[in-house]
């Protein structure tokens, strides 16, 4: 960041802060969380020195996540969840200036991040932890269904609605158009009774109905904090991509392999799972019949597994071992044990795994045993 940047911003940050508590409020250190458009920073005036964190747009040429609409949707969010619906789930919003491009938020540290302690520690270090993570994803769903018209007023206040919005809506659709053709040109056609269910998947994602729910749009465990020792609490962050949308998409995590992960355990051994659905349950009572909760997990496993099969090209053009290659193989098979589990949707997840079986025969270095807990536990990173 250039130092004029720095500079700026640490002046705006005094500003907004002193005038929030009529009081002079010094920002005394400016620490840069790289690679993040994200700084941590002490504050003097304020009774005692304290921290709180800075995010603002980023603006140098050729940046990734320049939308002014993201710190809109991110304070949105945050409002809505502290002031409409009482929550201390994610932090609360300080202060902002968008003509500045810039927000300020409560400090959550000590709190890191959890995936940071997974791929240090392994995940059986941190089983309290990854509870709290999948009762937190609960409890964002369970607290906020229904309430989407607050939201929406929230949102709408602070200028018009941007293209996150309907990301997963967008998504929905261009799967429904790609998937039929790659599926056709990988071998493994969605036809037939497949063809079927891969609708009845995408019409469960576009209609939610009591599952409707606010996300941050990254449901991963690199956008959650914990104490490393003490209470297992845990807070959400990162709701630059917030929306409405189904709720069970957020459990696809504990079920599926994420970005970072080439595994994620068996979420049913664990307790994962039921940590999550107890909580969802509290505010989404259609959570506790088993049909209705496992069709729709079922399609949000499904439908993941599907987007991510989207990568096949780049995926067969890298080198032999690459794990990317083993992530998207698990990640299918991952997707049909979670449909036969539940007994849903089963002739798409027997497609999922001819799809995996096809992947294996044509990568022989992905045809490898990811239920093997030696070999790979759960929370295996993708890269070494």
């Amino acid at each position: 960041m250039p130092a004029s940047g720095a500079t700026s911003r640490r002046a705006c940050v005094e500003t907004l802060l002193t005038d929030l508590h009529s009081s002079p409020v010094r920002v005394v250190a400016w620490e840069r969380l790289e690679p993040w458009a994200v700084a941590r920073v002490t504050l003097r005036g304020i009774a005692a020195p304290r921290t709180a964190v800075v995010k603002w747009v980023r603006d140098q040429p050729g940046s990734t996540r320049t939308e002014p609409w993201r710190l809109h949707t991110e304070v949105a969010a945050l409002r809505h969840l502290s002031d409409d619906l009482g929550l201390a789930i994610a932090p609360r919003v300080l202060a902002t200036d968008f003509s500045r491009g810039l927000v300020v938020l409560d400090d959550l540290a000590p709190r890191t991040a959890l995936d940071r302690l997974l791929r240090r520690d392994g995940a059986a270090a941190h089983a309290d932890r990854l509870a709290a993570f999948a009762r937190a994803r609960g409890e964002l769903s369970a607290s906020t269904a229904g309430h989407a018209g607050r939201y929406l007023g929230q949102r709408t206040s602070l200028g018009p609605a941007d293209p996150a919005a309907a990301a997963d809506m967008a998504q929905v659709a261009q799967l429904r158009n790609r998937a039929p053709g790659q599926a056709a040109a990988l071998g493994v056609p969605l036809a037939g009774r497949v063809s079927h269910e891969f609708g009845a998947v995408l019409a469960e994602l576009d209609d939610p109905g009591p599952f409707c729910a606010l996300s941050n749009g990254d449901a991963e465990t690199n956008n959650v904090l914990v104490h490393e020792a003490g209470p297992a609490d845990a807070r959400l962050i990162d709701f630059e991509s917030a929306a409405y949308t189904h709720a069970l998409l957020d459990a696809v995590c504990l079920h599926v392999p994420g970005p970072a992960w080439m595994t994620v355990g068996d979420p049913v051994a664990t307790g994962l799972a039921d940590h999550h659905r107890r909580t969802l349950a509290r505010g989404v009572p259609e959570a506790e019949d088993d049909r209705r909760y496992g069709t729709g997990l079922t399609a949000a496993c499904l439908f993941w597994a599907i987007a991510r099969l989207q990568r096949f090209g780049a995926l067969d053009a890298r080198v032999q071992g690459d794990r990317s290659r083993l992530q998207l193989v698990e990640t299918l098979e991952a997707a049909a044990r979670t449909a036969e589990h539940h007994r849903a949707h089963p002739h798409l997840a027997g497609w999922a795994r001819r799809t995996a079986d096809l992947l294996r025969r044509r990568w022989p270095d992905a045809d490898l045993d990811f239920t093997d807990p030696v070999a790979f536990p759960p929370y295996t990173a993708r890269h070494p």
